[in-house]
């Protein structure tokens, strides 16, 4: 049986619509029906899982809806042991907002691994070929994902639970290579490589999506 101090806590990161609670309903529920409405209060997922032959309790905590305000309480970071921080990858401003949230990130849980997602890929999956420079810049592993077909989900949660049971064996020894000078950060620019990806190659997808 597991204990309360087992518990393993994983929060999700990004802008409003990436689909972070998608992502999450999809590795957790059989079924999935789309949707593009953001939800108003703080939602927890309960899951539990076997690690080393004993079962240990996982919440996976979504802003849902609070990321609106750009910023998180700081009780969403506390205790947290692993971070999903995403973007989508059809929409350039998400991107350039993951600096914010990294910035936002390391203020509260300097150490805990983080895992950066790129998701909708099914919408474009020729975004998969290409590098994006932050995952890069901060030595963050990269994953392209899809919550609408289930591409990659099971491996990216996965490997964040791997992650985050880790970190709380050894938080102390745990070293996150992405602890780089905080006071660094570029004030959401963007790098020339990663303007050339968002560029959409046809005129009405450019006057549709910026």
């Amino acid at each position: 049986m597991s204990k309360p101090e087992d518990k393993l806590k994983i929060i999700c990161l990004g802008d409003s619509a990436v689909g972070k609670s998608k992502m999450v309903e999809r590795f957790l529920m059989d079924g999935y029906k789309p949707q593009q409405l953001s939800t108003y209060a703080l939602t927890l997922f309960d899951y539990e899982t076997k690690i080393n032959g004993k079962m240990v309790p996982i919440e996976f905590w979504d802003t849902a809806g609070q990321e609106r305000f750009a910023s998180m309480h700081p009780s969403y970071y506390h205790q947290a042991q692993a971070c999903i921080l995403v973007f989508d990858a059809t929409r350039k401003i998400t991107y350039k907002n993951l600096t914010n949230w990294y910035r936002e990130l390391r203020k509260y849980r300097p150490n805990i691994p983080c895992l950066l997602v790129a998701n909708k890929i099914d919408a474009d999956l020729g975004v998969t070929q290409r590098s994006f420079q932050f995952g890069k810049k901060h030595s963050l592993p990269q994953y392209f994902v899809s919550a609408a077909d289930g591409t990659n989900i099971v491996k990216l949660f996965r490997d964040t639970i791997k992650a985050a049971y880790a970190y709380k064996q050894n938080p102390t020894d745990y070293v996150d290579q992405v602890l780089a000078e905080l006071g660094n950060f570029e004030s959401g620019k963007l790098d020339e490589n990663d303007e050339a990806i968002f560029k959409l190659t046809s005129k009405e997808d450019q006057a549709e999506e910026f």
